[in-house]
């Protein structure tokens, strides 16, 4: 089994196939745990009562699938060929052949592209509002998007936060009807509408956020502790294009069962279609894809 990136998911399905006797090695360009690396405090994941960080997690994931014989190479995958028996793919450290494959590259939080942004990521700039939001209890958020990640997310911080203020561009949500009436009768939930967001105010945090009219170009500032960035997400499917079967958006079309629409080849965690993207769902992806591709083998082999 070759897994193409070190997430949760790809380093769970690595430990469930290597622990059912197969010979695993795990494709990460940078480090252990992918997105998760990034966050500071993960409270959310199950087993860790005073919560742990993103980077030490990934660590820990890595250790427990090489003590069962997984292998990691860090090492960019910049092409493959997942057609036939045997996937081929191939590295800026090499070409390495595996009999089936487990796409887990994750997804990128799309970004405003603004000043600061990048700068104070964990210190009041957010994508992700499940995985965040309790840090905002009894304060005031701003919301960016309008969206069904946006409305998801300002729903969920309606009933964590003070006060909750969704800056869109347009006049109306593009979110699904569900969500139009429990936000629009959120007594905590303000809108503003035509408004884009010009620049983040800070000192040691974030402190606000300068908002511009596309309408009549008047420029006003939303005082806030935290602004949660929801505009969607980037899956990192570039080189599966044309091989795997994509939405629209570029997530891998797979269903529970982790399957793509090429035998031996399955895709976990954030870069697939699902209704929930966090650690403990990509966890799960990878061991159900290293079920199904025991599954595989064996009638292969059998054939």
């Amino acid at each position: 089994m070759i897994v193409i990136g070190g997430g949760p998911g790809g380093y769970t399905a690595a430990l469930y196939a290597a622990r059912a006797g197969l010979d695993v090695i795990v494709l990460e360009k940078l480090s252990a745990g992918g997105q998760m690396a990034l966050t500071e405090l993960i409270d959310n994941y199950p087993g860790f009562p005073d919560g742990i960080d993103g980077f030490t997690l990934g660590e820990n994931m890595q250790r427990q699938a090489e003590r069962f014989g997984v292998k990691t190479e860090l090492a960019e995958v910049l092409s493959v060929q997942l057609d036939g028996k045997i996937k081929e793919i191939m590295t800026s450290d090499g070409v390495y052949y595996g009999k089936t494959v487990v796409y887990s590259t994750g997804a990128n939080p799309r970004e405003l592209g603004i000043a600061s942004e990048k700068e104070y990521v964990g210190r009041g700039v957010n994508y992700c509002a499940a995985c965040d939001g309790m840090f905002y209890k009894g304060k005031t958020v701003v919301v960016v998007g309008g969206g069904n990640s946006a409305a998801a997310d300002a729903l969920l911080l309606s009933k964590i936060a003070k006060k909750v203020i969704i800056v869109h561009r347009r006049d109306n949500l593009r979110a699904t009807k569900v969500y139009h009436e429990p936000l629009m009768n959120a007594e905590n939930v303000e809108f503003r509408w035509n408004n884009t967001v010009s620049e983040l105010l800070h000192d040691n945090k974030i402190s606000g956020v300068r908002i511009k009219d596309v309408v009549s170009g008047k420029e006003s500032v939303i005082e806030c502790d935290g602004v949660f960035i929801s505009i969607g997400r980037i899956p990192v499917t570039g080189i599966v294009k044309g091989q795997l079967e994509l939405t629209p958006d570029g997530y891998i079309l797979s269903d529970e069962s982790t399957k793509t629409n090429i035998p031996g080849v399955f895709a976990v965690g954030d870069v697939r279609t699902k209704v929930l993207r966090q650690i403990v769902t990509a966890v799960a992806d990878g061991a159900v894809a290293a079920h199904y591709a025991e599954e595989y083998l064996a009638n292969v082999q059998a054939d």
